[in-house]
């Protein structure tokens, strides 16, 4: 009987310590320059790095974030993105839903729903100017791409798409708003 509690707590440990999280891969070194070429870089990260003795200023630079973005779109946001792709030395550098990301949020002007605040990773969050003026807000997320899900459009511009009855019972709606809010995000018949 012995043998057997052992051999279950044994199978039970084993299960358990076989799950392991799913994140990006830790920092390998200090800096990480984005190159696209190989020939004289080293691969870390899925990316190859510049020789940290050719890193330059503008390797950690983006332009552009002290002018306001268009918000001439249907949320009324301007996202100016700045990834590894757009600032080639952030790539391994530590600084709605973001799948791979926590993020941290800081209004630097105007007013959003909230000042300073930090976001677990794939916890639903969103950003409202509650204010009368433009906003200037910085986030900084822990990844090297993030990704975002914006949930209306996964929902209910799902391709293929979900089926109205699920939605209509799963948010306790009238299957004809449902049927609104798939028009709104391209799904609509």
């Amino acid at each position: 009987m012995k043998a057997i509690q052992f051999l279950i707590g044994f199978a039970l440990l084993a299960l358990a310590s076989s799950l392991a999280p799913a994140y990006d891969p830790s920092l390998l070194q200090d800096i990480c320059v984005a190159i696209d070429d190989p020939k004289d870089g080293v691969f870390v990260n899925g990316k190859f790095c510049k020789d940290p003795k050719l890193a330059t200023a503008e390797d950690f630079f983006l332009s552009g974030l002290d002018k306001p973005g268009n918000t001439t779109n249907r949320l009324g946001v301007n996202e100016t993105h700045a990834n590894v792709e757009q600032i080639p030395g952030q790539h391994p550098c530590p600084p709605h839903i973001h799948p791979r990301a926590s993020e941290i949020l800081l209004v630097l002007e105007g007013t959003l729903y909230s000042d300073v605040f930090v976001f677990p990773i794939g916890l639903i969050h969103f950003h409202v100017n509650i204010g009368n003026t433009s906003a200037v807000a910085y986030s900084g997320l822990n990844s090297q791409f993030p990704g975002e899900i914006t949930i209306a459009d996964t929902i209910f511009g799902a391709h293929p798409r979900i089926k109205p009855d699920f939605l209509a019972k799963a948010f306790q709606l009238d299957p004809k708003v449902v049927k609104d809010l798939e028009n709104k995000f391209g799904n609509g018949n």
